[in-house]
């Protein structure tokens, strides 16, 4: 009520990408104030249920409901975002050297749709700045994981080196690690999801994984790979094909879509990425694919215009063990987290089901 009463108005009068740093901004400071993150999970933190809380590649989520990529681009506001309900969150994307991004502006909403579009073009600090901001957070209260790209001027030939670099400089902070080949803002990034480019890379990455965790220690850390909503069948099944053999551990899908179907609103014209309610059902439909693909063996994390608690549960009975959000938070602020996680309680028990798991691919059974 907060948020939709006072926050939203004040925000939506802003330009979207200044709201966007005061949002990060104002986390990160007010984390650094004693007191603050008990007072923020007061107010919207979100109490584990057994219901929901899983274990995936080892590593314990309280709740399926993550924050994607994109929102803290360079992990300023690490511990707030931990502290208002998600189950895990996702930092990035992040290259190897500091790049500004796309030029202004870059970003836009589209209300009457629910919608954003972006051209962001990775603007981030860099991969060793990120790693100096999460030295500060200390241990992780909700697991973390490190989106990587590459920067906009290393060709594709040797695209692998920065994905490497990334995952030497932040392999100790990060839970898990998200291999992004499918943002449509970065020149030919998106060829890297097809054939040799893809298999060349992900092996690459792996390599680098493995020496990274005999350099370290333990058991390693798990490897997801970011696609697109914009691939054929026919693409989709090969680029999937080549991730269940480079052996990484799961797929998100999806990122943004180059579409413009159904939108109402001017920005519709804007180029970049649309995130938001027009790709509710083409990131289920996707997801729904992977799952078949892979046979239920590999996991998904779900991404894609989730608004309410069915969006999310139509995702996972499609495949997906996992899900994030971005677009509604911006949208729903907050209290969103909470009724998401009361909202797939309440259909789980409706479906009969006592576990987040036992839905999950359902609709395939």
């Amino acid at each position: 009520m907060l948020y939709s009463k006072l926050g939203k108005p004040v925000l939506f009068r802003m330009d979207p990408e200044k709201a966007h740093h005061l949002i990060i901004d104002g986390l990160s400071a007010a984390s650094a104030v004693p007191g603050a993150t008990q007072l923020m999970k007061a107010a919207w933190g979100v109490k584990r249920s057994p219901e929901l809380a899983t274990k995936l590649w080892g590593i314990d989520f309280p709740n399926p409901i993550g924050l994607a990529a994109g929102l803290d681009k360079n992990a300023k506001a690490v511990r707030g975002f931990s502290q208002i309900g998600f189950g895990f969150m996702e930092v990035g994307t992040i290259t190897p050297k500091p790049q500004p991004g796309n030029e202004l502006p870059r970003l836009f909403r589209l209300p009457q749709d629910e919608a954003l579009i972006n051209r962001m073009g990775f603007n981030n600090v860099g991969a060793e700045e990120m790693a100096r901001n999460l030295s500060k957070v200390g241990a992780h209260t909700i697991p973390v994981a490190i989106n990587i790209g590459k920067n906009k001027t290393t060709p594709n030939e040797m695209a692998e080196e920065d994905y490497r670099a990334c995952i030497r400089t932040l392999f100790e902070y990060g839970d898990f690690f998200v291999v992004n080949i499918s943002s449509p803002n970065t020149p030919d990034l998106r060829n890297l999801q097809h054939g040799n480019d893809l298999y060349r890379l992900l092996e690459a990455v792996m390599t680098e994984m493995n020496l990274q965790r005999e350099r370290h220690g333990g058991s390693g850390k798990p490897v997801l790979v970011k696609i697109a909503p914009d691939l054929s069948d026919a693409e989709l099944e090969l680029t999937v094909g080549t991730i269940k053999e480079s052996g990484v551990s799961g797929i998100i899908a999806t990122n943004t879509t180059l579409s413009r179907d159904g939108l109402t609103h001017v920005n519709r014209e804007q180029a970049g990425g649309l995130s938001g309610k027009p790709l509710t059902k083409r990131s289920t439909e996707m997801i729904g694919k992977v799952y078949a693909m892979t046979e239920g063996k590999l996991p998904i994390v779900g991404a894609g215009g989730i608004f309410s608690a069915q969006d999310a549960y139509d995702k996972i009975r499609a495949g997906a063990s996992l899900v994030e959000v971005y677009t509604a938070l911006i949208y729903e602020g907050p209290t969103l987290l909470a009724r998401l996680n009361q909202g797939l309680q309440t259909l789980l028990k409706r479906d009969g089901y006592t576990h987040i798991s036992q839905a999950i691919g359902a609709d395939h059974k």
